[in-house]
């Protein structure tokens, strides 16, 4: 059965290049970036690996803990974090999964039930739906999946803007609309239908303008 936004993140013991995990375990109260590569030593993985690693202060300081599963052993994933550190700058400073068995490739849906064989066989084309991108809440809730294809780098910007947005609707009442976030446009939140306009007027008291019945926007409550 396919994984949903609001589904529980499947929870899963595996060797990582930092030692063994439970995952519910380990990820605790924090938020969780789970994301997924089809193969060692890959140019576009290779150059996401690095940029990850680089920019992981800014999930430290969100509450969000990194986790990455490639498959292959975590043998070679040491080996290959010699690679990023060298051509990228900065070597992975998260755990990497050694998915060896595709069980965590199965269990979130990247690759079908049935697939088998020795990883060190499997090619980069037999694993290339395995990239994806989780962001999973404190309650273990899947609370975004992005999907890339192999050819295209992921954009580590958008996924902080998600989780800014994540997080900010996870403690108010509010939504954000089209490019929040993004330079240049507006950092107005918009309310949710849920509240009254009324109510919406003392929970939001930086003000409430409303535009349509429906839609009434405040500024940033944080």
């Amino acid at each position: 059965m396919s994984l949903r936004i609001g589904d529980i993140a499947p929870d899963f013991e595996a060797e990582t290049s930092e030692g063994k995990i439970s995952f519910h375990k380990w990820l605790g109260n924090s938020w969780g970036v789970l994301f997924s590569h089809p193969k060692d030593f890959t140019p576009i993985c290779t150059t996401e690996l690095g940029f990850m690693a680089g920019t992981k202060a800014e999930y430290d300081k969100r509450n969000a803990k990194i986790l990455a599963v490639s498959v292959d052993s975590v043998a070679d994933h040491k080996k290959w974090a010699q690679d990023i550190g060298e051509t990228q700058g900065t070597a992975p400073n998260y755990p990497i999964i050694g998915d060896v068995d595709l069980k965590v490739a199965k269990l979130y849906n990247m690759l079908p039930a049935g697939a088998s064989g020795d990883v060190s066989t499997r090619t980069p084309v037999d694993n290339q739906t395995v990239r994806n991108v989780f962001l999973i809440s404190p309650e273990k809730k899947i609370s975004l999946i992005l999907i890339y294809p192999m050819s295209v780098g992921r954009n580590f910007n958008e996924i902080l803007r998600v989780l800014d947005a994540l997080q900010l609707t996870h403690d108010h009442k509010v939504g954000t609309p089209a490019n929040w976030g993004v330079e240049g446009h507006s950092k107005d939140v918009a309310i949710s239908t849920s509240v009254s306009t009324d109510d919406a007027k003392k929970m939001f008291p930086k003000g409430v303008k409303e535009l349509k019945p429906y839609l009434r926007m405040t500024p940033d409550p944080r």
